[in-house]
Order: C-alpha cells, then structure tokens, then sequence
C-alpha cells in the first residue's frame, strides 16, 4: 500500500463559520497503481491534493504514505517527505525562469545535498527519459508548453519518488502535446512509478487504470 486515507475530514473557518470541504474520506492505493481522481471545480479535489501531498494537515482522520502516519508528522517531517517520496506536476508547470532544464531538474536534489556531478548525472538522465536530452540547456521560454511540462516531469522523477502526483497535467496544453504528456505517464507507470492524477477531465481520466470521482467533499469510486 503506497497511500491509504482513513476519516479524512478538512474544514475551513471563514469568519464565525465552519465551511466543511472534504467529508469522511476513506481511499487507498497499492504501489504501481495508475488512479485518477476526477471532480469539477469546488469539488475539494485540490484540497485532498494538498493533503495527499503533504501541503497541508486534515481537521480529522489519519494519512499514511509509504507506511508513514503523514497526520501525525511535523511541518518539517513533511517538507523531508515531499523532498523523497514524492514528485510533483502541476498544471502550470512551476518552472523557475532564465533557467536552463537541467538547472530546474536538479533543483530537487540540490534541496537533497546530492553532490554536484551527481546531480547532473541524474537530472541528464530524467531528461533523457523524457526525450529532452537535446534541450538540457534551453530555458524555459524557449521550450514549448509540452516541452515545459515534459521538463516539469523529468524534475519530478528525478528523486526516484514513491508517488508521481500529477494536478491537471494537460491544463495548460493543446491536444497533440497533452496526448505526449499522458502517453509518458503510461510508460513510467508500466516501469513501476504509482501515479495519481487529479483533473477534472473525463478523456483525460480515463488514461488511468481506476477513476475515483470525487463531488462536495465525498469520494467515491467510478461506476463503469
């Protein structure tokens, strides 16, 4: 079992009100699994990514990665967590400017103390595995967004992570270069990675092995 949500309830307070997001959320996924977890907007799909991504603590229940109780960890013992164990792709990329690939790919093991020849090693070999290997030392304005995103993948599977989180991945990209990004997913999947993958998209969802929907803070698994 890579992850595993037991009760998970997160309110916000606004003003002298408790606004409830998520409610009584139990999911669990085995290591290798390929999950999409499919919600329109204000659904609370971003909230449980935060939790799921150890951004942010629920109000109640319990959360373990890799065997690690998450909900009972510090906000230090997170950001070691995020650092190790898992590799982020967001929507709009977050890559960092007048950078070159190879810079932004290594960023997360400069994070991690990884000595320097060894960092360019890794992150050489991440964009490789993307197909970047003849754009290492373009920015990121001189890349296109499929590109972009491709680069934001190779950062996130450089630590060799436990979990690949994926927010809207094809967000940002036309459809030729979104149909590239979901067919690397598949391929790092079928290699072992667990990826999990928030959107709102049904086409995009589908790429995924199992869909859990989710809608005014209640998950629940996809009827077929």
């Amino acid at each position: 079992m890579i992850l595993e949500l037991r009760g998970i309830y997160k309110d916000y307070i606004q003003g002298k009100m408790k606004v409830p997001v998520l409610k009584d959320v139990n999911f669990s996924m085995e290591e290798g699994e390929y999950v999409a977890i499919m919600g329109p907007s204000g659904s609370g799909k971003s909230t449980l990514m935060n939790i799921i991504g150890c951004l942010d603590q629920p109000t109640q229940g319990s959360f373990f990665l890799d065997g690690v109780d998450v909900s009972r960890c510090t906000e230090n013992q997170m950001s070691e967590i995020r650092l190790r164990k898992i590799g982020f792709v967001f929507q709009s990329f977050h890559l960092l400017p007048k950078t070159s690939a190879l810079a932004n790919v290594e960023l997360p093991l400069t994070y991690a103390h990884i000595p320097k020849k060894e960092r360019q090693e890794r992150a050489l070999r991440a964009l490789d595995r993307v197909g970047l290997s003849e754009r290492v030392n373009f920015q990121p304005n001189q890349l296109s967004g499929g590109q972009m995103q491709r680069v934001a993948i190779a950062r996130a599977i450089v630590n060799s992570p436990k979990l690949l989180l994926a927010d809207e991945p094809t967000g940002a990209l036309d459809s030729s270069s979104g149909t590239q990004v979901m067919e690397l997913f598949q391929s790092l999947n079928d290699e072992g990675v667990s990826v999990l993958m928030i959107t709102h998209d049904a086409e995009i969802a589908e790429h995924a092995k199992r869909v859990v929907t989710i809608r005014d803070g209640i998950l629940a698994e996809r009827e077929w």
